[in-house]
């Protein structure tokens, strides 16, 4: 009877070092399949020629399940709203209205109060002051890890997320170089609304001659050239 009951004790202790077994392969797997998905991700958003399509298809899928599926949402959500901020700025800085403001085409559409023009500058600076913000609170790690942190994981779940997926956001919160790029074209537009208003009050002071602009006052003329020669 002892024997048959120590037979018994071993069948259940194999059958539940199995059942261990397969789960702890299992997560291996999984784990692995978090790491090879996130790291061909990366690879597709510093392309030089990036796959929009195949970014936003990887963005928007799941391959993984269970915690580490959790895992995965957690930072796929998080990388898109940063991409999306990214692809906001981009579109703001490749607006072929931006290259165009002080054109003798655009002072002859949109002159000689430049509504159009004052009221593009003003929506363009608002989106990129708040874009330039979001940009800098996504290089945090409370920003991070905010899209974790309230999923009721374990502990190593939230590891794996901040240790290995996120990782040291110190070095790249210290450089400066787009928040720097966004302060210059700011900066741009804030100079071509001082030429545009300069030009809108003082209307009669000035005419288009072929692709020039004739101003009918030399102190006007110079304040006009100083403006450009500063962008």
């Amino acid at each position: 009877m002892k024997k048959k009951i120590l037979i018994i004790l071993l069948i259940v202790i194999v059958i539940a070092l199995i059942g261990v077994g397969y789960f702890v392969f299992t997560d291996m797997g999984q784990e692995e399949k978090l790491k090879t998905e996130l790291s061909e991700l990366d690879q597709l958003v510093n392309a030089e020629n990036i796959n929009m399509d195949e970014v936003n298809n990887r963005l928007n899928r799941i391959v993984t399940t269970g915690d580490y599926a959790v895992v995965e949402e957690a930072f796929k959500s998080y990388l898109k709203e940063n991409f999306d901020n990214s692809i906001e700025i981009a579109n703001i800085l490749n607006n072929e209205k931006m290259t165009t403001l002080l054109t003798v085409e655009n002072y002859q559409n949109d002159g000689k109060d430049f509504a159009e023009s004052k009221e593009y500058i003003t929506n363009a600076k608002v989106t990129l002051e708040d874009c330039k913000n979001k940009y800098t609170e996504f290089l945090t790690e409370e920003k991070a890890m905010s899209y974790i942190n309230d999923k009721g994981l374990d502990s190593y779940y939230i590891d794996l997320y901040k240790n290995e997926i996120v990782g040291d956001m110190s070095s790249a919160s210290q450089d400066t170089t787009v928040q720097d790029s966004i302060d210059e074209v700011i900066e741009i537009l804030n100079t071509s609304e001082e030429v545009l208003n300069l030009l809108s009050e003082n209307q009669e002071s000035w005419e288009i001659d072929g692709e020039n602009i004739v101003f009918d006052s030399e102190s006007l003329s110079n304040q006009y050239n100083e403006l450009i020669k500063s962008l």
